[in-house]
């Protein structure tokens, strides 16, 4: 067997072993995220509130705010 022909075999095992590894990989995913389901959505508010940004305004109503 030439050097070329040694080359050539092993860069076809490589080439091998790397889709080998890369099927165990797909399969690992698969049979992994296979299992995992999706949660229940959360409920959608009918009526929501907007809140005031007037964050100080209750403390200078008070006379509690800074003078």
């Amino acid at each position: 067997m030439t050097h070329a022909e040694q080359v050539i075999e092993r860069a076809l095992a490589a080439v091998a072993a790397a889709r080998q590894q890369r099927e165990r990989g797909q399969e690992r995913r698969r049979q992994i995220f296979g299992r995992i389901q999706l949660g229940l959505s959360l409920p959608t508010l009918k009526h929501g509130v907007q809140l005031s940004l007037q964050l100080d305004k209750r403390r200078q109503s008070d006379g509690t705010g800074p003078t």
